[in-house]
């Protein structure tokens, strides 16, 4: 196949090899709105059908082995992305589910598992990633360059992906000597050790704890612009969001370690075996949930699994009144899918044992490997290993809305540190002079740092000076995330507190930086300059948060250089434009708006992403004029812009001036 990025187009020939095994009047490939030409059932020319959502085949084929092959043609308007341009272009796929027909003929349904071989035609100077082994990649002539990824085992068409870019590769080997490929774009390449920081010891821990060796031959990782999800689990070959790229400071605020156990677990729970309908789906996302945080237990400790636990048995929680479809149900939220699914898991493996759990998920992935499973499947493994009630299990668990919360906190408390942070936490409405003491105490001790978040959340109402102490040797942690806290939680101090405060602008942490320099430039103005000096060539996160935050207190300061006024404004109007990130754009056009929310630049900057792929950044744009147009002046100025504008965001910019 090759790929046309101007034109944003995809085309090639397909060939299928299949058996008929009874009698059927049409077999149908999902395919949407595809052109097809030159097709031919083992070597014949024969007439087809192409509804636009399908490829229909009536004639030709018989009993036994065929073949089939055509060529085809389509413009994706979903699940095959172009993203940027020149040497910055990256193409990527998304087929979550039933989409890959989007860009592939192929089949929408889970339950058709194919072995896929794909030849990717591009040209010479970028790399292109697929499925599989890379057999072999060769010049075709001056300009482009074919890459032949082949699958050995069949998957579902879901996971066939494609990921065209300037990228750079590294690779580790596993201890069972399984390749990992890690990829970033050419200009990350600096980042490779925080990103994929115990990338190795990830794959080792979840190969042995889930003790079926990794199925696929070779695992690689990919990071792509303005994804849709924090990762995506393709067979062999894991997309994921470059907000998850990072360096040495930035780790400490935002890791990969987490979606990296997700993603790999995945390979196993949903590739190797695949839930056969939505009903089934936290076979998938509650495993790959539950052995993500397993794997993060190996590398942080006790503690922090049952932190983590902890947190999402609150949102359970929180969530339960109004978010009532129980697990095992297709219309289930993503909340209910993952972490009640992982929930859910950790009570079993609580009440069977470990060792008995494992071994019925060993049996279980064996018995169904490359093939479908539904729930049955899995509680009959569970049912073989121990006399634990699983009929009681799946009613209370499964198939009941809500979330057993005494069931969870007696599992919880069994945790030295949750019991103690659950003990800290009943101190809320006792007086600050009667737990003072017991603050000292915590705060002086090697307490995991939520304990101490607490105390500090505690804190937030009493006089300054009462607390200082306290204060004081809360920042003398050496944890990131305890000075956070206290950065995060002392809103108002008085100016000779401001050395101590100050410190916080040093701190490895880019989210800590960003809190420590709002608190100052608001509640001291007559030290902005001193702080934006400071920070001046601050950037942060991929976001740009510091960057941006910088530029825009540059220009609300105004005896800051306002000769370099209108620098400062171009730079910070160019982030708002499509070379860059969604998360970049927003952040962008969200701090000018502070600025100057007049100003048309910016008004005209919230009309592109109308139509961005990314609903989070379409949903924040539309909200925003919506905001907007209750002004006359903004709502004539977005009419008189219609007829600049293109069609597709045309249409969006009309309807919403046209809501009552």
């Amino acid at each position: 196949m090759s790929l046309h990025a101007g034109d944003k187009k995809i085309w090639g020939t397909v060939n299928y090899t299949f058996d008929v095994l009874s009698s059927i009047d049409t077999i149908r490939i999902d395919a949407k709105k595809m052109n097809f030409k030159n097709l031919k059932i083992n070597d014949v020319s024969v007439d087809f059908k192409n509804s636009a959502t399908e490829l229909k085949l009536f004639q030709g084929y018989k009993k036994g082995k065929n073949t089939l092959s055509f060529e085809y043609e389509a413009s994706p308007k979903q699940t095959l992305y172009f993203i940027g341009e020149g040497h910055g272009l990256q193409i990527w796929t998304q087929g979550q589910g039933k989409y890959t027909s989007h860009w592939l003929p192929s089949f929408d349904d889970v339950n058709e598992k194919l072995i896929f071989g794909l030849s990717i035609s591009y040209l010479q100077d970028f790399t292109v990633l697929s499925n599989g082994i890379l057999k072999n990649a060769s010049n075709l002539n001056q300009v482009e360059k074919q890459w032949n990824y082949q699958m050995e085992k069949p998957m579902s068409s879901y996971l066939v992906m494609l990921a065209i870019g300037k990228f750079e590769k590294q690779t580790e080997t596993t201890a069972s000597g399984m390749p990992l490929e890690m990829y970033l774009s050419k200009e990350e390449a600096s980042k490779f050790e925080y990103t994929y920081k115990y990338n190795k010891q990830i794959f080792d821990f979840l190969e042995k704890e889930i003790g079926v060796k990794y199925p696929w031959g070779i695992y690689r990782q990919v990071p792509v612009k303005d994804f849709l999800y924090g990762g995506m689990e393709n067979t062999t070959s894991t997309i994921f969001a470059e907000d998850y790229v990072v360096d040495e400071i930035g780790f400490n605020d935002r890791t990969y370690i987490n979606v990296n156990a997700h993603e790999l677990a995945h390979q196993w729970f949903g590739d190797l075996i695949t839930a056969e309908s939505g009903k089934h789906h936290w076979l998938q996302e509650g495993f790959a949930t539950y052995y993500a945080l397993l794997a993060e237990k190996e590398l942080f400790g006790e503690d922090h699994f049952n932190w983590e636990m902890y947190e999402i048995a609150e949102r359970l929680q929180q969530a339960s009144k109004r978010d009532t479809i129980p697990l095992l149900n297709e219309k289930a939220s993503s909340l209910t899918f993952y972490q009640k699914g992982a929930w859910a898991l950790h009570i079993l493996r609580e009440n069977v044992g470990a060792k008995n759990f494992n071994k019925a998920v060993k049996k279980y992935l064996e018995k169904y490997s490359y093939k479908n499973v539904n729930t049955e499947d899995f509680l009959a493994e569970i049912r073989k290993v121990s006399k634990y009630d699983t009929k009681k299990f799946q009613e209370i668990w499964l198939e009941k809305s809500g979330f057993e919360v005494k069931e969870a906190l007696g599992i919880l408390q069994k945790n030295k540190f949750i019991k103690h942070y659950l003990e800290v936490l009943a101190l809320a409405e006792i007086p600050f002079e009667e737990k003072k003491q017991k603050f000292e105490e915590i705060l002086n001790a090697d307490d995991y740092y939520p304990v101490k978040e607490e105390v500090l959340l505690q804190l937030q109402t009493v006089d300054f000076e009462v607390k200082k102490p306290l204060i004081l040797l809360a920042m003398n942690s050496k944890d990131v995330k305890v000075r956070q806290a206290v950065a995060k939680t002392l809103n108002k101090f008085p100016e000779e507190f401001l050395p101590e405060f100050e410190t916080f602008l040093d701190d490895k942490s880019y989210v800590t930086n960003e809190i420590a320099l709002n608190v100052l430039w608001s509640q001291f103005p007559k030290n902005r300059n001193k702080y934006l000096d400071k920070s001046r060539n601050w950037v942060g996160m991929n976001d740009k948060n510091l960057r941006i935050l910088w530029l825009t207190m540059a220009l609300a300061t105004k005896d800051f250089e306002p000769e370099n006024n209108v620098k400062f404004y171009d730079e910070l109007l160019q982030y708002t434009s499509i070379d860059y990130e969604n998360v970049v754009r927003q952040n962008a056009i969200t701090n000018l708006l502070y600025v100057n929310p007049g100003d048309t630049n910016v008004l005209k900057a919230l009309v592109n992403p109308l139509t961005h792929h990314k609903w989070q950044f379409s949903k924040f744009a539309r909200e925003k004029i919506r905001e907007l147009i209750k002004k006359d002046t903004f709502r004539l100025y977005f009419s008189e812009l219609l007829p600049e504008i293109p069609e597709n965001e045309r249409v969006i910019l009309s309807g919403l001036l046209s809501e009552k």
